[in-house]
C-alpha cells in the first residue's frame, strides 16, 4: 500500500485508500468518532446484559451462553480501548476506524454464529457500523469494509453448515445481507458525499452574502448621502451617519425612534407618499440643520416587513461636485489665457498708445480711448482669473492685523482717491492671525472695494471691525452703509462669474473665499446692523490664531 500523511497526525498512515471529507475539520471527524463509540459501548453493554440475565430464553447451551457472554464482555473491553484512544488522539483516525470495523465484524459474526447464524439477525448490526463507515470515509476504502463483512459472515455460515448441520439454503439469505453491506455503505458515502457538499456550497454562500452584507453595509456607512429605513408605523429602524449629519440627530445604536422625532417635516412628507406614491423628489431645506436636500423614497416590502428607504441627497454636496467640473474647465482655459489672450491685448494696448501719440481729431480720440478701456478691462478679467491658481500657493506667516490694515487703508484710499476717514478701523493692538500675506491682502482688497464701491463714502461708510465670535473663532468684519445685497442673490455670492455691476467679473468674492479656504479661513455674508452688506473673515480658533 502506498503512504499517506494524515492532517491530524504527523506519522504516516498506511491506509493510502481512506482520508476524510475535504469538509470535515479534525475536530469533527474525532467527535465522530466519539459518537460511534458511544453507540458501539451501549451495544456491547446491551449485548452483555442479555447474555448474563437473558441467555436462557435465547435457548443457548451453556457452553453457548458463556461464550457469548465473553464474546460480548471482550467486545466492550475493546470499545474502551477505542474510546481512550480517540481521547488521546492516538493512533490515526483512519487506524482507529479501520481497527473498530475489523472488531465489529468479528465480534458480531462470532455472536452470530453462537446465536444461530443468519436467523438470529445479529448480523444486522453490522449496517450501522458499515453506515458510519460510509459517512465519514471516503472513496473505495468503504466498500473494502463492506468485502470484509460479507466474506466474514459467508465463512461463518459455511463453517456453520459443515458444523452444525445449518441449512444450505440461508446461503441465499446471507448472499441478500451480504448485498445490503455493499448497498448500505455506498448509499451512506453517496449521501454522505451529497450532505457535505452542500453543506460547502451553504458556506460558500453563506460567506457570499456575508460578504455582500458587509459590503452593502460599509458602502451606506460611508455614503456622503442620507438614508433612514422606516418601517409603516414611521419608526426609523435604521440610519447612517449621513442622515444624522444631514438631519442634526443623534442616531444611538440599538434604540428605535420615531420619524417625528427626527424631523418633523420628513414625517409629514412620509405620510403624504404613503397616500400618493407619485410624490417625492422635492427639494426643501431642513430645520435644524438649514441644509438643502432632495428627498426621494423607496418602497421596499416583503412577508413580514414593509416600510420604504428615504434617500437625502446633499444639494450642497452635489452643487460642490458641479463647481468642481467648473473649476477643473477654468483649470484648463487659464492655463491658456496668458499666451493666448494677454500677449493679443497687450499688442493692442501698445499700438493704440501708439497711435494716441501722433496727430488726431477728437472723434479718433474717443474711439482709441474706448480701445485702451476695454482692453484694460480685459487684462482685468484675466488677472482675475490667474488668481485661481495661486490658492494652492500658500505660505502662511504671522500677520499683525493692526498694522496691516492700517497701511492697506491708506493704499487703498490712495489708489481710489477717496479721504481717510471714509474707513474706519476697530482693531485692538496685539491682534495676529495666521496667514498668506499675498492672500490676506487680495481678499481685502475684494472685499473693502466692494464695501466702497456701494457706500455712501461718508466718515465712517466703510467700518473694519475684529470681534470673536461665540465659537471662540477670530472675526473680521467689512460692513458698508450701502442699500446691502438682495434676498435672492445672497445664495450666489460667492459664485464664480456672478455680478451685479456691468463693470465686474464676477471673480472677486470667489477668489476670496478660495484664498480663505487655502488659508483655513472661512468666508461669510450677514446683513449689517444699518442695512448695509456686512462680510466677515473666520480664521479658527482663538487657540490657533
Amino acid at each position: 500500500m502506498t503512504r499517506m500523511r494524515d492532517a491530524t497526525n504527523p506519522e504516516v498512515s498506511l491506509f493510502a485508500g481512506w482520508r476524510p471529507p475535504t469538509s470535515l475539520s479534525p475536530d469533527n471527524l474525532w467527535r465522530s468518532l466519539s459518537l460511534f463509540n458511544l453507540y458501539r459501548l451501549i451495544l456491547g453493554g446491551v449485548l452483555v446484559f442479555t447474555s448474563a440475565l437473558f441467555g436462557t430464553a435465547l435457548s443457548l447451551t451453556q457452553y453457548e451462553q458463556t461464550a457469548f457472554f465473553w464474546i460480548s464482555a471482550t467486545f466492550t473491553l475493546l470499545v474502551l480501548v477505542s474510546v481512550l484512544a480517540v481521547v488521546w488522539r492516538k493512533p490515526q483516525p483512519g487506524w482507529q476506524l479501520a481497527f473498530q470495523l475489523c472488531v465489529d465484524i468479528v465480534c458480531i459474526s462470532m455472536l452470530s454464529y453462537i446465536g444461530g447464524g443468519v436467523q438470529s439477525n445479529l448480523p444486522m448490526l453490522l449496517l450501522v457500523s458499515l453506515a458510519f463507515a460510509g459517512m465519514i470515509s471516503h472513496g473505495r476504502i468503504t466498500l473494502l469494509y463492506a468485502a470484509l463483512a460479507s466474506i466474514t459472515l459467508l465463512l461463518s455460515h459455511a463453517y456453520a453448515v459443515l458444523t452444525r448441520d445449518a441449512s444450505e439454503a440461508l446461503f441465499f439469505h446471507t448472499g441478500i445481507l451480504s448485498t445490503s453491506y455493499f448497498a448500505v455503505a455506498w448509499l451512506a458515502h453517496a449521501l454522505s458525499k451529497y450532505a457535505l457538499d452542500s453543506e460547502r456550497l451553504a458556506a460558500r454562500r453563506g460567506e457570499d452574502l456575508s460578504s455582500m452584507a458587509e459590503a452593502n453595509r460599509l458602502m451606506i456607512q460611508g455614503m456622503p448621502d442620507g438614508m433612514l429605513v422606516v418601517d409603516e408605523r414611521g419608526h426609523v429602524r435604521q440610519a447612517n451617519p449621513g442622515a444624522g449629519r444631514l438631519l442634526g440627530y443623534n442616531f444611538s445604536a440599538g434604540q428605535q425612534v420615531g420619524l417625528g422625532e427626527c424631523s418633523p417635516l420628513l414625517e409629514a412628507m412620509y405620510a403624504a407618499w404613503r397616500q400618493n406614491h407619485a410624490l417625492g423628489g422635492e427639494e426643501l431645506q431642513l430645520p435644524r440643520t438649514n441644509r438643502m436636500v432632495r428627498v426621494r423614497f423607496l418602497e421596499i416590502g416583503g412577508a413580514s416587513f414593509w416600510g420604504a428607504v428615504i434617500v437625502l441627497e446633499d444639494m450642497q454636496r452635489i452643487q460642490a461636485q458641479a463647481q468642481q467640473v467648473k473649476l477643473a474647465a477654468l483649470g484648463r482655459l487659464t492655463a491658456n489665457i496668458a499666451h493666448e489672450v494677454r500677449n493679443p491685448l497687450s499688442a493692442i494696448s501698445y499700438a493704440t498708445e501708439l497711435m494716441q501719440e501722433g496727430p488726431r481729431d477728437p472723434a479718433q480720440t474717443r474711439l482709441l480711448q474706448i480701445i485702451l478701456d476695454n482692453t484694460s478691462r480685459l487684462n482685468r478679467i484675466v488677472q482675475d482669473v490667474m488668481q485661481i491658481n495661486r490658492r494652492d500657493r500658500s505660505q502662511m506667516e504671522r500677520i499683525d492685523v493692526l498694522q496691516a490694515l492700517s497701511l492697506f487703508i491708506d493704499s487703498l484710499a490712495q489708489v481710489e482717491q477717496v479721504p481717510r476717514a471714509v474707513f474706519e478701523l476697530a482693531v485692538p493692538a496685539g491682534s495676529a492671525v495666521n496667514f498668506d500675506r499675498g492672500h490676506f491682502e487680495q481678499v481685502l482688497w475684494n472685499m473693502c472695494r466692494n464695501a466702497l464701491r456701494y457706500s455712501r463714502k461718508q466718515p465712517g461708510s466703510v467700518q473694519l471691525r475684529w470681534l470673536q465670535d461665540a465659537e471662540g473663532r477670530q472675526l473680521l468684519e467689512v460692513e458698508d452703509d450701502g442699500p446691502g445685497v438682495a434676498e435672492t442673490e445672497v445664495q450666489n455670492l460667492f459664485e464664480p462669474f456672478y455680478t451685479t455691476d456691468s463693470r465686474g467679473t464676477g471673480l472677486g468674492l470667489y477668489i476670496a473665499r478660495e484664498l480663505c479656504e487655502a488659508n483655513d479661513a472661512v468666508i461669510g455674508y450677514r446683513r449689517g446692523e444699518g442695512g448695509g452688506a456686512c462680510f466677515s473673515i473666520a480664521f479658527g480658533r482663538a487657540e490657533d490664531a
